[in-house]
């Protein structure tokens, strides 16, 4: 007997802040890419879909987009997807600078 499959995996390229399509609202819109694997034996092979997708954190709504849109807008968010981490990097608000001893992340 084989076992075969698909399985989907879910990567968070970055987040950018851009104006909705849905809900018209100008909000932090995450990047995403999602790629679905051939599985043999619940081991994943090779991918044989990749799909891009913005999804808005206000209202939710997702839109499709070309490789080359996420291309561009990944470029746009400045960490170009070199930094080896599939979920994104935390970005700061530029100018926003917490006064001294009121940031809980601070070591």
């Amino acid at each position: 007997m084989i076992i075969f499959g698909t399985k989907g995996y879910l990567y968070q390229l970055a987040v950018l802040t851009m104006v909705c399509g849905w809900c018209g609202n100008p909000a932090a819109h995450t990047l995403r890419k999602r790629v679905t694997k051939f599985t043999l034996f619940f081991v994943p092979l090779f991918p044989f879909s990749t799909k891009y997708a913005t999804q808005c954190t206000f209202c939710g709504g997702e839109r499709k987009i070309a490789k080359e849109e996420a291309d561009r807008l990944l470029a746009q968010a400045g960490n170009g997807g070199q930094d080896g981490n599939p979920y994104g990097a935390a970005q700061q608000q530029p100018g926003f600078a917490p006064p001294p001893g009121q940031n809980p992340y601070q070591h």
